[in-house]
């Protein structure tokens, strides 16, 4: 499996929002996030490192104000919130 990292370059790139959610563990408000109402098919991917996180045929409706999917890519199929997405 391929072994993804935090990239130098990414995280100087990052808006001070995308900053706080990615890098301090932060939560954008909900309702508000860039993608909540994308439906273009594809993956999304993790903003820092290029890591596959789920394909948005996966994304659903969570009725908290945030999107959610019940399928990560290439994660165990069993996951917490323990670890961030960006470790």
């Amino acid at each position: 499996m391929r072994k993804f990292s935090k990239d130098p370059d990414a995280i100087s790139r990052l808006s001070p929002e995308q900053y706080r959610v990615t890098q301090q563990n932060g939560t954008e408000a909900p309702g508000t996030g860039e993608y909540l109402d994308n439906k273009e098919p594809g993956i999304y991917v993790d903003i820092v490192s290029g890591e596959p996180l789920f394909a948005s045929s996966d994304k659903f409706e969570s009725g908290c104000g945030w999107p959610a999917s019940p399928s990560p890519l290439n994660r165990p199929t069993s996951t917490s919130c323990e670890t961030p997405c960006t470790a």
